[in-house]
């Protein structure tokens, strides 16, 4: 089992930053690929990036790339969500998660957060 908890979240004004965290601990996290997702009211839960297990490869929505940045600190067993320029419409929950694969579909990853709100308002 992977447990996974989110934090950073918050209220911040368009434009503004924040960086999201995600505490993994349970079996050997180093080796999974871990993303975050995010999931507006009514809407469906969207894939928002990826790392690889060694940091080596990331992904990114094309709706957060040159914003948004993913990094992990494997010694620590977390991983990063450096939020840039946020938007209003970045406004949603955010999950991590854990797969043994690598890849955008949130049907590959086997575990999740919690979840950690974000909130840009205009």
């Amino acid at each position: 089992q992977v447990q996974l908890v989110e934090s950073g979240g918050g209220l911040v004004q368009a434009g503004g930053s924040l960086r999201l965290s995600c505490a993994a601990s349970g079996r050997t996290v180093s080796r999974y690929a871990m993303g975050w997702f995010r999931q507006a009211p009514g809407k469906e839960r969207d894939f928002v990036a990826t790392i690889g297990w060694n940091g080596g490869t990331t992904y990114y929505a094309n709706s957060v790339k040159g914003r948004f940045t993913i990094s992990r600190d494997n010694a620590k067993n977390t991983v990063y969500l450096q939020m840039n320029g946020l938007k209003p419409e970045d406004t949603a929950v955010y999950y991590c998660a854990a797969t043994p694969g690598y890849g955008s579909s949130r049907t590959i990853y086997d575990y999740w957060g919690q979840g950690t709100q974000v909130t840009v308002s205009s």
